[in-house]
């Protein structure tokens, strides 16, 4: 029966949802969302990988260009959370990053959770210019979505088990691809 409903086209929009809400709220697993339904859709066909990729791509540009709007409109300092020394050390960064390659720091923050949106509103706080911004951030959510919808379905076609076992492994392979790439990216900086 749960299966049935990942199936349906409430699970792109619950996933879509998902993806949307991560944009602010890290801790929602709009990664995992992708994922799974990845791997639903190379074990049972349905939602086609296309839509997953279609609907999780343009969720993630519209949560991207949504964190750009409030910093546009709000700047970085105006709530207390954003004085804070943490929130200000990785605003500073961002701001030092977008200096050295805007295309680059969009492409890539859009797999780093708390560097997208520390990116995405001192990009609006920056005033970077809305189409290029736009047109650079619905790349990389795009790239993002078939990315991580590819990671479930690659998985779901090599393990055996059904749609159950392929959400599984898919969810952990994704996690440990992103830890990898994250000790790595660490250690060049280093």
């Amino acid at each position: 029966m749960p299966l049935d409903l990942l199936s349906t086209p409430w699970a792109l929009a619950v996933m879509s949802l998902l993806v949307l809400g991560d944009a602010f709220f890290v801790v929602i697993p709009g990664e995992i969302a992708v994922t799974a339904l990845g791997a639903i859709s190379a074990s049972s066909g349905t939602p086609p990988l296309w839509a997953v990729i279609g609907c999780a791509g343009i969720a993630a540009a519209a949560g991207d260009a949504a964190c750009y709007l409030i910093g546009r409109t709000v700047g970085t300092e105006r709530w207390r959370w954003m004085r804070a020394a943490r929130v200000q050390q990785a605003l500073a960064w961002a701001r030092r990053r977008l200096d050295t390659g805007t295309a680059t720091v969009l492409f890539t923050a859009r797999f780093v959770p708390f560097a997208r949106l520390a990116i995405n509103l001192v990009a609006g706080a920056s005033r970077i210019h809305p189409p290029r911004y736009l047109a650079l951030v619905f790349l990389a959510a795009l790239g993002w979505a078939a990315y991580q919808a590819s990671v479930g379905a690659i998985v779901a076609t090599l393990i055996p088990g059904g749609p159950v076992a392929a959400v599984l492994v898919s969810i952990v392979v994704a996690v440990g691809l992103g830890a990898a790439i994250d000790l790595s990216t660490r250690r060049l900086r280093k």
